[in-house]
Order: structure tokens, then sequence, then C-alpha cells
């Protein structure tokens, strides 16, 4: 039985730690900067079947 709370306990903590750790991170949508972005070149204009070089 104690194995059992110890391992609800242990699940518990982990689940609150990781909630934590995602609300803090920083990681967050960002919009794209277009002004950044390079242009596309012949390879992104490629067709199926046809090897360009």
């Amino acid at each position: 039985m104690i194995l059992i709370i110890a391992l609800i306990t242990l699940a518990v903590w982990a689940l609150v730690a990781t909630v934590i750790e995602l609300r803090r991170d920083g990681h967050r949508r960002v919009p794209t900067d277009w002004t950044r972005v390079v242009e596309r070149d012949a390879l992104d204009r490629a067709e199926a079947g046809h090897v360009y070089r």
C-alpha cells in the first residue's frame, strides 16, 4: 500500500512539475516576419517528375 501511495505521489508531482515548466519555458507562437523570409528559388517551383539542376 505504501508503494502505491508513493507511486501516486510521484506521478502527481511529475504532472505538476511538467505543467509549471511548460508554462514558463517561453515557447510561444510568434507571427512570421515576412521581411526575413527568403525568396523562392527554382527548386520550390519544380514539378513532380522533373529534375532541375
